[in-house]
């Protein structure tokens, strides 16, 4: 046979299998068995193997192609991914319809009802029908690239079909249905009685404690391994961030797409993007439904949550969208969120069940943190044992006592807590809950400040909860962001002596790591050793409001880390600042401010910046980022396309010369600087409601004038 027949049999093979795949996991309609797509599968890999110039990423058979990552880049996304707007009852659904309709100037309106489902959203983009890239939704301004992920996932297309744009953007939920879940953790229960078994076998002849201690380690973290998943949402979240797409092709994940990004001249409503989406090969939801005015969406909320726990997979409530294109875009976004969609949560499902004991938590400032310890109970996907129980003033209010019967919700279906107490079952074995007096793990005598509900821990120097939440704190994401390095580490270094503060961890070495549980130089763990020390080192190079926001100060978030950063510039003139220039600083008050001064009070923390300076960390704004000039003051900016500079890059000129910089469109932007492939609907909204719409050049001038 030609080479030109083989490459046209290969083609043809991977074409049906994409066809039955589409069938399958779109259509719900099985053509042929499971054996005959295993050996047309099995044709096509023994075909690609045998002739590679013929090979393509987006075979059928490169679903579980990628390598093993060390981590993952992130990027920018394309248009942010807001998060929804929650609401809780009617009412707030007919004042989200009063708002929309005031604006639009219509009686009424078509909305599209769909389900909320409860898994972690995804963006993926196509460039002429082949699927590029996939990000995760991060901070909404930008994700983990996780395409090598999302191609072992069998709903989701990797080849489109039909009629479809040359470059679209598609966004959607991966989640696991329920049957699926339980049988993973079905599965893992299994696993954990045979090793449980294999252990008392073990110690059935065992005399010496050595010995034992040995071989109760040994099973110890194999059981750790395979404890049940908590529930469906954060097994997929965790899921997809797995660094090998081998072990996420056996997480059995599903997508479903919900929203479609292209020009406004394309479709002229989401229904009709959505209906197209599902021609073009993506999952779409059965439960859409186009509601013509506000008692149809209730008509729609009452059904679904009715038939909820009959599902098949998890959801959390209904997605209510304007329809129209052209009405979204009047509508606009808030920063956080679009005005033209809400998402409507179901009332949290509830479960009754015993408090057995109170135990306390230790955050990282101290605050101490009472938490129910519950008879286990299935409630929305997952077995409680614990919920939260806020503090002291909270467990009176509830007038509670161990061995009462309690109700239990998930608060918006994700973090257990007791809401109320079943006095009608309560007998003379329950006991009262005396206050606690001293901390659980250090035995420091508790305060409670003035004007404060918690009891805090002021041992922050050498109470081992306080010490790793800090240590934790620092490396996360928005702060130094060394991923390398998971809670289980942290834990093992501050139990090893290897470190007892943040400063620490630029003082470790690769002989500190191999020789500990998990590392080895005779092993793959070797390369997790120096993963940990290049992410150190790394993380050096991290820019000053990064750092001030590592530091944990009490009331310093992000925002505020930022805005430190530039009026201070660099942590000599941040430790001298006066209570006066603190809150001059915008978005600064008084309980920041002493706060701030507090911290730079205490010579623990200021040994730990001298640590950290010493070991090369950046406590000094760059050049580059540092406030030029207040010529742009009070003057707010959207900027939208691609420009001589990153975004980042526009976005630092904009704050340093004191402007603001939003990501939506509204009647107090002054100007929308427009760059290559500007958003059309971002124009058209600037043209709608008068904002100046400036090049990049015309930008740059307003900073020469």
């Amino acid at each position: 046979m030609s080479l030109d027949l083989l490459k046209q049999k290969i083609e043809n093979l991977r074409i049906d299998l994409n066809n039955h795949n589409y069938n399958y996991y779109i259509l719900d309609k099985q053509l042929i068995s499971d054996f005959q797509y295993d050996e047309m599968m099995s044709r096509l890999n023994e075909l690609e193997n045998k002739y590679p110039q013929f090979y393509d990423p987006n075979s059928p058979t490169q679903r579980v192609g990628g390598k093993v990552l060390d981590n993952f880049k992130t990027v920018n996304h394309s248009v942010p991914m807001l998060s929804l707007e929650n609401t809780y009852n009617e009412n707030d659904l007919l004042n989200f319809n009063d708002r929309v309709l005031k604006k639009i100037k219509k009686k009424k309106n078509n909305y599209v009802c769909e389900l909320k489902y409860d898994g972690v959203a995804i963006s993926i983009t196509y460039i002429n029908g082949l699927l590029v890239q996939a990000l995760t939704r991060g901070d909404g301004l930008s994700g983990d690239d996780v395409t090598e992920n999302i191609k072992t996932i069998k709903s989701v297309p990797l080849k489109l079909i039909g009629n479809f744009p040359k470059k679209l953007e598609v966004r959607g939920e991966i989640f696991i249905d329920k049957k699926s879940f339980e049988k993973i953790n079905s599965d893992r229960s299994r696993q954990r009685e045979i090793l449980k078994q294999g252990l008392e076998k073990e110690l059935l002849n065992v005399v010496n404690k050595d010995d034992i201690t040995k071989i109760n380690k040994k099973y110890s973290s194999k059981l750790n391994k395979l404890e049940p998943f908590s529930n469906p949402r954060n097994f997929a979240s965790g899921s997809i961030k797995l660094l090998d797409p081998v072990k996420v092709s056996a997480r059995n994940l599903s997508c479903i797409f919900y929203y479609v990004n292209l020009p406004d001249n394309y479709f002229k409503n989401h229904y009709e993007a959505i209906v197209s989406a599902r021609n073009w090969g993506f999952q779409i939801s059965q439960f859409v439904q186009i509601s013509n005015s506000i008692e149809e969406v209730f008509e729609f909320t009452k059904k679904i949550e009715k038939v909820r726990n009959s599902l098949p997979f998890e959801i959390d409530g209904v997605v209510i969208k304007v329809n129209s294109f052209s009405d979204q875009l009047i509508l606009g976004n808030t920063s956080k969120s679009p005005r033209w969609a809400i998402s409507y949560k179901f009332k949290s499902t509830q479960a009754e069940t015993i408090l057995k004991d109170i135990i306390y938590q230790v955050g990282r400032t101290g605050a101490i943190t009472p938490v129910a310890f519950l008879e286990p109970v299935f409630l929305s996907g997952s077995t409680i044992r614990r919920a939260s129980l806020h503090n002291d003033s909270f467990i009176k209010s509830l007038g509670l006592k161990i061995g009462d019967t309690v109700i239990i919700e998930k608060g918006g279906d994700v973090i257990p807590k007791v809401v109320s107490v079943d006095f009608s079952k309560r007998d003379l074995l329950c006991r009262d809950i005396k206050r606690i007096e001293f901390c659980p793990s250090c035995k420091t005598k508790l305060i409670k400040p003035k004007n404060e509900v918690n009891l805090y821990c002021v041992n922050s120097m050498s109470c081992r909860p306080q010490i790793i939440n800090k240590i934790e704190h620092f490396i996360s994401r928005d702060a130094l962001d060394i991923s390398s390095i998971g809670s289980k580490t942290v834990e093992m270094l501050y139990d090893e002596g290897k470190i007892n503060n943040v400063g620490d961890l630029y003082k470790l070495k690769l002989s500190d790591l191999i020789n500990l549980n998990g590392f080895g130089s005779e092993s793959n763990s070797y390369k997790k050793a120096q993963n940990i020390i290049d992410g150190i080192n790394n993380s050096k190079s991290k820019s000053f409001d990064k750092l001030i926001f590592g530091l944990g100060i009490r009331y310093v978030g992000k925002t505020v880390a930022k805005k430190l950063s530039l009026k201070f510039e660099n942590i000599v003139n941040l430790k001298n600042a006066n209570f006066n220039s603190l809150i001059e600083t915008d978005e600064i008050g008084e309980k920041i401010a002493n706060s701030v001064l507090n911290f730079f009070r205490d010579e623990h923390n200021i040994r730990l910046i001298n640590s950290l300076s010493n070991s090369g960390l950046n406590f000094a704004l760059d050049n580059d980022s540092k406030n030029k000039s207040n010529k742009l003051n009070n003057l707010t900016f959207v900027i939208s396309g691609t420009f001589t500079f990153s975004r980042e890059q526009l976005a630092n000129i904009i704050e340093q010369n004191d402007g603001k910089l939003s990501s939506s469109i509204s009647k107090n932007t002054d100007y929308l600087i427009e760059g290559n492939k500007a958003g059309p609907k971002k124009i058209e909204k600037a043209n709608l409601l008068g904002v100046k719409i400036i090049t990049e050049t015309k930008f740059l001038s307003l900073l020469n004038d």
